[in-house]
């Protein structure tokens, strides 16, 4: 490290200390006082619903007991997905909320480290598996008013603490999209669909990859899908998606 950026990482450190008492911490959730910073309270942490195995090995849904290694959920029977795999950290609810949000509108890169660790830990496998990792991308219009990509912070953390190899730009959404809350699965999937494509630039980069995509949230699969079927199109080789929640009944709850 040179001396501009020891300087700088040694600033950013004081500053942050510094910042820690004059304002306690506070839990990224609910706002209540932690011993640590840029962390959840004991409360919030307990009340999040961790995806733990057995899982069904296509859609990362959680089974009530074991039923022994690569079972399929009905859902993933009945309707087989696009991509090989999904896993996420967390089951989406009240709690898992809160901490995308912050993270997605709030500008608190702080739970945005705090999902990325839960991710790396969830798909684990998913990393170790991938070539490449591609963050789902936000059309222009919509970074440019909000300044940053969510998905892609986390795909940059966790492609750095892996070793692996990501390509922020290799899937770029080339048509605005509405917002997809409030809408079912259907219309879902027509409002994603030809929304994205690889850049002739980065084919060569996707052809013969194996690609994490990563994203905050999985609810119905349709932008995954989207995606999925925009970089299969382009030669991967496959394609896996890592989240940090997973709403597990689509059908009734909205992000």
């Amino acid at each position: 490290m040179d001396h501009a950026a020891r300087w700088s990482a040694e600033f950013g450190t004081a500053a942050r200390l510094a910042l820690d008492l004059v304002l306690p911490p506070q839990c990224l959730c609910c706002k209540a006082r932690t011993a640590t910073p840029r962390s959840l309270c004991a409360k919030c942490w307990q009340g999040l619903t961790f995806l733990e195995p057995p899982l069904c090995d296509r859609l990362g849904i959680p089974f009530p007991y074991d039923q022994g290694e690569g079972v399929l959920s009905a859902l993933a029977l009945a309707r087989p997905p696009l991509f090989a795999r999904a896993r996420g950290a967390v089951a989406y609810d009240e709690i898992s909320r809160e901490l995308v949000h912050a993270g997605k509108y709030r500008d608190r890169h702080d739970a945005l480290n705090c999902m990325a660790r839960m991710m790396m830990r969830a798909g684990r496998h998913l990393i170790a598996d991938a070539d490449l990792i591609v963050p789902v991308p936000l059309h222009w219009k919509r970074l440019w008013s909000r300044r940053y990509n969510q998905s892609a912070i986390l795909a940059r953390k966790i492609a750095k603490a892996s070793g692996r190899s990501w390509a922020p730009r290799a899937l770029k959404r080339v048509r605005a999209t509405s917002s997809q809350v409030m809408l079912d699965e259907r219309a879902r999937r027509r409002n994603v669909r030809k929304a994205f494509a690889v850049p002739p630039v980065h084919r060569g980069l996707v052809a013969g990859k194996r690609v994490l995509l990563i994203d905050d949230v999985l609810t119905t699969g349709a932008t995954s899908s989207a995606c999925t079927k925009t970089l299969l199109a382009t030669g991967a080789s496959a394609v896996d998606v890592l989240v940090f929640a997973l709403v597990l009944d689509p059908a009734h709850i909205h992000i």
